[in-house]
């Protein structure tokens, strides 16, 4: 493959020697990185131990946030569930609870994600297709029926009106008579990636900022167990981007976070502590391994001599982990099976906090029963039955991991100046440049497909003509629709109405005053007021967003 045929990142990143490399088109990585044919000393010259890696558990953090890992505590196993309607996931919570899951995961359809109700027109063929449909605080109680908030972490995969979101969880878990203090979860609330990949988003990106540094500041006073941040690069890595893409650019956005906390007057150590990350686990094991390990040596490097945290937590990066759905095949189905098994596995190895394992036939549907259950044994499988979480950081000293993972360091530290010198992450977003650097990689990868540089078994190799494996699917009735039409027809008529006028009002004069809006988003919502009402009345402060054309 010659260089042109690379994405730019990885052209100016390469400096390996030729002599180096095995020059055969696929021999580099999922991310287009040239793979060395053999690894030696040489590679890693330069390592430190004590400066680099450092035991686990010790700064710079490279091989772990725990001194002992797995073997003091497993990762937690959620699988992300939901869809339908409230009732509908709450089955599917206790089913997995009931199996083993360690940690609930809330999917929400995309009506819930753009901060729609079900009865606006635009949220029509789509009410509990993607995810479970929440639109009051009614639905929030009843996703959360017979499961005690104050015993289970939650993680709510929200990202606009996650605050919204939030302040109904908060008033449900206080409806269940739960110390809010003591709650503990994970908010995605990463605003910055949606602009960059995901396109979830409703304001523009100033106001949006404003919103996650007032969960930030609430979460700091009142839910200090509260993860009011997963910043996330799995969905820069669905959009197309390499592995260093996703580390570099994840990274940008969690340091504009911390700026934008700063600048609202918040202490580093009040909040650093309660800043969490989310990647994507994709196919190529060795660099994914290597991707979680510079991740953590980056934040910490930064959090300690560029921010000046004084707390180690400040310094940790604790991260979430999820198995690469773009890596999954509609062909062929059963194979996805092994693949999530891999991919588990590098996130595994690489120290994850928490793990989600996709199931087979994400591909095709939401998630049977059957391939869920499936999909959550694979974690118990590789917890348990295989040795991987009896030692921390097995693969450290490995001359090609090592240099991996001081590679993807540099070149993730390239793309920070680069971005610097657009202005900062949110003028960057502005001017095109992250969503440019993903269709460049993107389209690589692409072609590399196309001209079977790249195998993928099942669609572009060992392919079963005309052969179609039939799979039990997921579907969605019509009738959940109308059925959230009618609840919420039913809310709007024994709510107090004039209860819910005063509190609209006192969220849209927060937003003007530049005040935290969390109080006023939990008051509304124990008055009922619905999520496409607490978003409409901060369109008319902050308006919507309309991404500039980007070629």
């Amino acid at each position: 493959m010659s260089d042109l045929q690379r994405p730019r990142a990885i052209r100016s990143a390469t400096d390996t020697p030729p002599s180096r490399l095995l020059e055969h088109d696929r021999h580099v990585t999922v991310s287009g990185r040239p793979i060395p044919l053999l690894a030696t000393p040489a590679d890693v010259a330069d390592l430190d131990y004590d400066r680099d890696l450092g035991d686990p558990g010790r700064y710079p953090f490279t091989r772990g946030v725990h001194a002992d890992l797995y073997r003091g505590k497993l990762w937690t196993m959620r699988q992300f569930a939901g869809f339908g309607t409230a009732e509908d996931t709450n089955r599917r919570y206790r089913f997995l609870l009931e199996r083993g899951q360690t940690g609930l995961s809330v999917a929400f359809d995309l009506p819930t994600l753009m901060g729609r109700d079900a009865d606006d027109p635009w949220s029509a063929g789509e009410v509990g297709h993607c995810g479970v449909s929440i639109g009051s605080l009614d639905d929030m109680q009843t996703l959360f029926a017979g499961i005690p908030l104050a015993d289970v972490s939650t993680s709510m995969t929200i990202n606009s009106p996650a605050a919204i979101i939030w302040a109904m969880y908060i008033a449900a878990a206080e409806a269940q008579g739960a110390d809010v203090a003591k709650l503990r979860g994970t908010l995605q609330n990463d605003i910055l990636k949606e602009f960059i990949a995901q396109k979830e988003f409703i304001f523009p990106p100033e106001p949006s900022l404003k919103l996650v540094t007032d969960t930030i500041a609430f979460g700091a006073r009142h839910l200090p167990q509260f993860n009011t941040v997963s910043i996330s690069g799995y969905h820069i890595r669905e959009a197309g981007s390499t592995a260093v893409q996703e580390l570099a650019f994840t990274l940008a956005d969690g340091f504009a976070y911390v700026d934008a906390a700063l600048a609202a007057g918040l202490a580093i150590d009040d909040f650093a502590p309660r800043l969490s990350f989310f990647f994507n686990s994709h196919l190529d094991l060795f660099e994914e391994v290597a991707k979680f390990r510079a991740a953590r040596r980056i934040w910490a490097r930064h959090m300690r001599e560029r921010y000046h945290a004084k707390n180690p937590r400040s310094w940790l990066l604790r991260f979430h982990t999820q198995t690469a759905g773009c890596s999954l095949t509609a062909q062929q189905p059963h194979l996805n099976i092994v693949r999530t098994a891999y991919e588990a596995l590098a996130g595994v190895l690489g120290g994850t906090q928490s793990l989600h394992t996709n199931s087979m036939d994400e591909a095709l549907a939401l998630p049977s029963e059957e391939a869920v259950e499936i999909a959550l044994r694979t974690q118990q499988i590789l917890a348990l039955e295989i040795g991987v979480a009896d030692t921390v950081d097995p693969l450290a000293g490995s001359y090609y991991v090592e240099s991996m993972t001081s590679r993807l360091e540099a070149e993730a530290e390239a793309y920070f100046a680069r971005i610097a010198e657009l202005g900062g992450v949110v003028a960057a977003l502005q001017e095109g440049f992250f969503q440019r650097e993903i269709a460049d990689a993107a389209h690589w990868y692409q072609m590399a497909l196309e001209r079977k540089q790249r195998i993928v078994v099942g669609v572009n190799e060992f392919v079963n003509a005309g052969e179609r494996q039939a799979i039990p699917l997921l579907r969605i009735d019509p009738e959940v629709a109308r059925s959230q039409v009618r609840k919420l027809a039913d809310l709007r008529s024994r709510r107090d109405n004039l209860a819910v006028q005063s509190a609209l009002a006192a969220v849209a004069q927060a937003a003007r005053d530049g005040d935290n809006l969390m109080p006023p988003f939990i008051a509304a919502v124990k008055v009922h007021a619905t999520l496409g009402e607490i978003v409409g009345t901060l369109k008319t402060i902050y308006g919507e967003y309309i991404e500039p054309i980007v070629i």
